[in-house]
Order: structure tokens, then sequence, then C-alpha cells
């Protein structure tokens, strides 16, 4: 019926009123309690809405709220915590975001030096196009020049004080396409699609291996997700269960003597990606996203790496000694607090102590996945893999090779998402079930966010609905695209 694809995306644009005013319909046909609606979703958390706490950190914040301590003894036990696991050779430092994780690390690590005599020379760092890149990827300015707005609708703001205003004095960023990725452009907001299920691990290692080389005199570092499924390119892995193209990428930083990057925003330490065996020195988290700390960001290391960043937080430790300090520095602002440091001990603690625990959520959230979308319409359900991510605490329903299956089903963009015309989030909020990361032909689906109990247990009824809610919309989605 649709003679171009914009053809497709322009109709459900003037669909979105009855699209939504079915998926209204649809929440009380499967019956979603009011009392739920708009307070349980398919997600941990996002940066729009906090995940909640378990009520074994909530007392360790408590616990502290009213004691006078000082915030480098909640550092020096993070230290430890971090240490226990990954060995003496590595270190973490608390801010209080990973958005502010990745700044310190790229200023720190990437920029070049502004202060003493002649001129100031440029740094390049290098990331293959992948999704979220203009968190990691937005602290140079783009080389090739055609990619000079790649990241310019990748948030709320684009400007000065947008993502733009991210761009540290005398960098830039190699962009480098993922062998076997596809750019082709989807959603309402007709914008490239960043569609990684294909990506071959080998072959983008030589290709950014070849930038590498042809840009050897400025180069500075390498950055990447830290995330290891099929809908973010890292589905090709070693016999360990290593992302064969993360690894790559450690292995050359190390023979270059640059750094490797490495943002696991949506990841858990312990559990998740490891960056012993990626190479990573350093590697970042949103510990509120999955690891189930209150908002904070955490970085882990290479222990002579730390040093740097920590002098740039005013917490390396006065000169007297290796006790922690909590002075003035660069980036004192982005100082967690007390109370931040407090829970995030608690949650690293659960983390490690109780990652049996962690795994049988997530194995528990995959089978109600798997179950529900055994349900949907015969003639789509076979377009969507579904996998699960011990690393980000999720379930992963991939579709973003559908229309070379034959079954154009709607892919939005994460252009979409800011400018409101993403139908899978925008229709999930009509349901009442808070959305999740589902653009780009790849939805997440996590637990936290009025899913689990106090004791961080999932809730299976409500898992459940929401998952099935989901299920329910695509069907909507899938009719007005004319695929049903």
């Amino acid at each position: 019926m649709f003679k171009y694809r914009y053809h497709l995306y322009r109709h459900l644009k003037q669909s979105l009123p009855k699209i939504l005013e079915d998926a209204r319909r649809a929440a009380d046909e499967i019956g979603i309690p009011q009392e739920w609606r708009g307070k349980f979703g398919l997600t941990g958390a996002i940066s729009g809405c906090h995940g909640l706490i378990t009520k074994e950190v909530d007392e360790a914040i408590s616990a502290v709220a009213r004691e006078v301590i000082p915030n480098k003894v909640f550092a020096d036990e993070i230290r430890d915590i971090v240490k226990d696991h990954y060995g003496d050779d590595y270190d973490a430092l608390l801010v209080n975001t990973c958005e502010a994780a990745l700044w310190l690390s790229f200023d720190v690590l990437v920029s070049p030096p502004f202060t003493g005599r002649g001129d100031k020379y440029r740094t390049r760092y290098i990331i293959p196009y992948e999704r979220h890149l203009h968190h990691h990827g937005g602290y140079g300015r783009p080389f090739p020049p055609h990619y000079k707005d790649v990241f310019a609708d990748r948030g709320c703001t684009a400007g000065e004080l947008g993502f733009y205003g991210k761009r540290l004095e005398n960098v830039d960023v190699i962009v480098v396409p993922m062998v076997g990725a596809r750019y082709t452009v989807h959603g309402i907001k007709y914008h490239p699609a960043v569609l990684l299920s294909g990506v071959k691990a080998e072959e983008t290692f030589k290709k950014i291996e070849q930038i590498a080389e042809r840009h050897i005199d400025t180069l500075a570092g390498f950055s990447s997700l830290g995330y290891d499924t099929i809908g973010y390119g890292y589905g090709e892995k070693d016999k360990d269960g290593v992302p064969i193209l993360q690894k790559k990428l450690g292995e050359l930083a190390s023979e270059l003597n640059v750094p490797y990057i490495v943002d696991n925003a949506w990841g858990v330490p312990f559990i998740g990606t490891d960056p012993r065996k990626i190479g990573a020195w350093v590697i970042t988290y949103s510990m509120d996203k999955a690891a189930g700390a209150p908002t904070c960001g955490l970085i882990i290391g290479k222990e002579d790496v730390m040093v740097s960043l920590r002098r740039a937080m005013g917490t390396h430790g006065d000169r007297y000694g290796t006790w922690s300090s909590y002075g003035k520095a660069a980036y004192v602002t982005f100082d967690p607090g007390k109370e931040a440091l407090a829970g995030a001990i608690a949650a690293l603690k659960a983390l490690k102590n109780k990652a049996d625990k962690f795994k049988k959520n997530v194995d528990k959230l995959y089978e109600i996945t798997l179950e529900e979308f055994s349900k949907m319409d015969s003639r789509i359900k076979h377009i969507f893999k579904i996998s699960k991510s011990y690393n980000s605490g999720a379930v992963e329903v991939n579709y973003d090779d559908c229309w070379e299956k034959g079954v154009p089903f709607p892919i939005f963009t994460i252009e979409d998402m800011y400018a409101g015309t993403n139908i899978l989030q925008i229709g999930t909020d009509a349901m009442g079930i808070v959305q999740t990361i589902a653009y780009d032909g790849n939805i997440f689906v996590s637990l936290g966010l009025g899913t689990t109990d106090e004791n961080g247990d999932i809730i299976e009824d409500k898992v459940r609905l929401a998952v099935r809610g989901l299920v329910r919309l695509i069907e909507i989605v899938a009719k007005y695209a004319n695929v049903l």
C-alpha cells in the first residue's frame, strides 16, 4: 500500500490519535488497574524517571543520614569493594551521574593540555557509529565533516547549552560505521536508524584499525559502549563470552598507549562486562539504571589511570598520605554527596554478594517475555529476537532486520523519542506503562520501576502485564502499518 518508506511513517503520523485511543482501550481490555497506571513500567530506570531503591539500600542511606562521617570514609570503602573483586591494579571513583563520569574521563584522558607555551595541538578519538553515540561520542567535533550534525537531534537541546556544549576544546571524534550495520532512514521524524544486529566484529575492527593508522598523529583514544547484545552490535563473542570488537579495541588501545573509555551506563559492576577482559582503561556506570543504587555514576579503571581522574575530582588524597580527600579541584561539581555514596556501597555489596539472586530475576523476566511474545499474532512474532543480558539486567527484543525479512514493521529513531513521535513509547505511556528504551528496532525491558518489591525481587504479575501491554501495542501499530 505504501510506495515509499516515508509514506508509511506519514500515514502513522496521521493515525496517531486513533493509535493512542486503541492503546488506552487495550489497557482496559488486558486489565491494567487504574492505581498501577503511571507507576510501573518496562524499565528499571531512565534519566527522566529514576528507579526505586530496595529496602536494603534505603536503610543504608538512612543509617548515615544524621551521622557525622566524612565523605572520604565512604570513598575508600567503595575502592575496597571494587579492589576485592577486580584486584589491586584497579580503583574506583563515584560521581553524581554517568554523564559526569564520561565528561571527567574524556577531559582528563583525551583532551589536550591547555596550559604552557606555544600553540595548542588537537586530539582525536575514535568511536564506532553505534547506538547512544551522542553520549560517549559527544565530547569532540565529529569527523568526517558529513557527520557534523549527527548529534543535533539526539537531545532536547542541540546548541551551545545542549549536546554541542559538551565538546571539549581542540578535540575531534572520528565516527566509523560498523561493518554489517545498516543506517537506513526510518521513523515519523525521518532520520537514519542505527541497526546493528548484523555487525561483523572482525571486519569492523579492521576498519577501525585502518582509520586509526590514518589519524595516528592526533589519535588520543578509543571509546565504545560496554553492552553485550546483538541489538547493540556486540553479538559476536569469543569462547569466554567476551564481545570480540570490545576486546580488540582494548588491545589496540594498549598497543598505541591511548585510553579505551567504555560507556556501560546500563550495566552493572561485578556481574556484567569485565574491564579486565576487554582491556578498558576506564568503564563508567549509571548506577541507578540497573545496579539498584540511588542516582550516581561510577568509574572503575586501571589504578594508574584513576590517579589522574581522582586528582581532577579532588578526592585522590592530601599531599601527605593516601587517605582519600574531598578537597576542591576542577571537577568537584561532580561530587555525588554522602547519601549517594552510602547507597552505592549498599548496592555494590548486594551485587557482589547476591549475584545469583540478580541473575535469577533476569532469568524470570526473560521467561515471562518469551511467554507473552509467544502469544503475539503469528504473522509478526517471528521478526522478534529475544535475548537476555546479565550485564544490563535486561531482556532485549530486537527486530531491526524485519524489513529484510519482508515484514515492514515500523522502526522508530532516537529523534522520534525526543520529538514525541515514537509510538512504541508514547503508546505505552497511553496505557499507563512507563516507557523504556525502544528505538532503532530494539527494545530493552528491565526490572525496577514498580516491578520489584522492597527486596528487589520480581513482582511477576506486574511484569507480565507490562510486557503484555507492549505486545498488544506492537499488534496495534502493525495494524495501522498494514502489516496485519
